[in-house]
């Protein structure tokens, strides 16, 4: 029997949530306090470390287009890669790029220096939560303080969500949230976030 192929073995992928699809689209609030639930599965995620400055450093930001985070909870962007702050070494890139070529160029990029490039996609998936009630969504069971004068487009942090950890990212002022857990935790916090979200189908509270 031949060995799958790549594309074989990629048509047969199922995401972690994929059995709650229609669970988290039949939640989706309208109007003024909507808010929308859905999973962007199979999100290319490359762990990257690396001594900086170095050469080695530039030549990742080089072939990423954009400049490693410095500051704790800081992103940066270019094209289909957005470079998030993990450490003082260590960063995660989220990319819509093929896996395979993002860690292909990253790996040349780093060449021999002290360092690692280590595709981890099947680490985590992807919730993306957006509307104007998303803030008072998380508000119920975030830790954070996500009030946009301290939480804003471009902040990624680690935190939880109801006991669940999660990296959580705003991507805009919509507000859009993209919260990352482990796939084990993906079901349990899915429904959580759909039972928060049931409070915003009901009439106005003065």
């Amino acid at each position: 029997m031949a060995e799958p192929t790549a594309t074989d073995t990629a048509a047969l992928r199922t995401s972690p949530l994929a059995h709650l699809a229609g669970r988290m689209r039949a939640a989706t609030v309208t109007g003024d306090r909507g808010v929308t639930l859905a999973e962007w599965p199979f999100v290319t995620m490359v762990n990257v470390r690396v001594d900086v400055p170095s050469e080695a450093a530039d030549r990742i930001e080089k072939a990423l287009g954009a400049a490693l985070p410095t500051e704790c909870g800081s992103t940066t962007a270019c094209g289909p890669h957005t470079v998030v702050w993990f450490g003082p070494d260590e960063w995660l890139v989220l990319s819509q790029a093929e896996a395979t070529s993002v860690v292909a160029e990253l790996r040349a990029a780093l060449a021999s220096a002290p360092g690692s490039v280590i595709d981890v996609s099947a680490n985590r998936t992807t919730l993306e939560l957006s509307g104007p009630a998303a803030r008072q969504v998380l508000e119920k069971g975030c830790p954070l303080d996500l009030h946009p004068r301290a939480f804003g487009p471009g902040r990624a942090v680690s935190t939880t969500v109801g006991p669940v950890p999660v990296l959580l990212w705003q991507t805009d002022d919509a507000p859009t949230y993209r919260l990352l857990p482990r796939p084990s935790f993906a079901d349990y916090l899915a429904r959580w976030l759909v039972d928060a979200m049931s409070e915003y189908r009901g009439p106005e509270i003065p």
